[in-house]
């Protein structure tokens, strides 16, 4: 027995589409099978939900049952964030359409020996070369912070900027200086398109290796890797711009619009994924068998569309 109408269409592959949209004081709704934004006077603005990664809304925007249930069927991840896109208060996943990559990441995760073996393929991807031999996570970790901070500092005085230190509070926003107001703007942006695609992929955004004890610990790991190559320098040039007050936006809106070109211009959705997939092998622990108790379900809904982490 099928459903009648046409068959609802397969996810677009996370590395196919559109890194991002923001959205605010409008209201998110699915009017003539269109996903659209409504604003205040009635005009509405289509998204092409399926073909974008993550959607955000900000404050002010509204969103509809029926968009939110469109959006799952297309994959794409949906956000509440704050003023800017610097604060994350909730997101709707469109992960967890299978659970074997996900016991893999847990074993991974809670094999020391495997995570160690996880974190020394992050940093070599990163920095471009291997770790410091006979390390633990924790010494490979203050490496990290230490490569991190002179890279803002390189960067600092390549654009120009007057640079402190990495310091912001997030519940007084308006008190961090304008480049660390930039940094927190631009690895938001980052942190939404990895958590999409963490979630693309069937992995948790909790079970991190380097980062430990935050809901989104395993997508601050995977966004650390393209961090200095994609945002930090954007970040540091818009901050540049508003420092000598050749900006004509707020700085946290030219940051956005600055990694969502750098997100095209770089192709950074279609080496996520795999990047994912290679650092998590350098664990070196097999992938689970499927459960041998495991029974087929009562009814075929079809194969499923899009990445592995697409529900439906």
């Amino acid at each position: 027995m099928s459903l009648p109408g046409l068959p609802p269409p397969k996810p677009i592959p996370l590395r196919e589409r559109a890194a991002m949209v923001f959205v605010e004081r409008a209201q998110i709704d699915v009017k003539d099978g269109a996903f659209v934004a409504i604003d205040a006077e009635g005009m509405r603005t289509h998204i092409p939900v399926g073909g974008i990664a993550c959607l955000m809304l900000e404050p002010g925007a509204r969103i509809s049952h029926a968009a939110v249930s469109l959006a799952a069927q297309a994959g794409t991840l949906v956000t509440w964030v704050g003023e800017g896109g610097v604060r994350l208060y909730s997101a709707g996943q469109p992960g967890g359409a299978r659970a074997d990559k996900l016991l893999w990441q847990a074993a991974l995760a809670l094999d020391e020996g495997a995570r160690l073996r996880v974190v020394r393929a992050m940093f070599a991807r990163r920095f471009g070369e291997d770790p410091p031999a006979r390390r633990s996570v924790d010494q490979l970790r203050g490496i990290e912070g230490q490569r991190v901070r002179h890279g803002y500092e390189l960067l600092a005085r390549k654009f120009g900027v007057k640079w402190k230190h990495r310091r912001y509070d997030p519940g007084q926003w308006d008190s961090a200086d304008i480049p660390n107001r930039c940094l927190s703007a631009a690895t938001a942006c980052l942190h939404g398109l990895s958590e999409a695609a963490v979630l693309a992929a069937g992995y948790a955004p909790a079970i991190g290796f380097l980062h430990r004890g935050k809901p989104r610990s395993f997508v601050y790991d995977i966004a650390d890797l393209w961090k200095l190559d994609t945002v930090v320098p954007e970040a540091f040039r818009i901050a540049a711009q508003a420092q000598k007050g050749k900006l004509d936006m707020p700085p946290e809106r030219a940051v956005r619009l600055a990694c969502r070109d750098v997100f095209r211009s770089s192709g950074l959705l279609s080496r996520i994924i795999p990047g994912i997939e290679e650092v998590l092998s350098a664990g070196d622990l097999p992938k689970p068998a499927p459960a041998p108790e495991g029974v087929g379900p009562a009814f075929s809904d079809g194969e499923g569309g899009g990445d592995d982490g697409h529900r439906g």
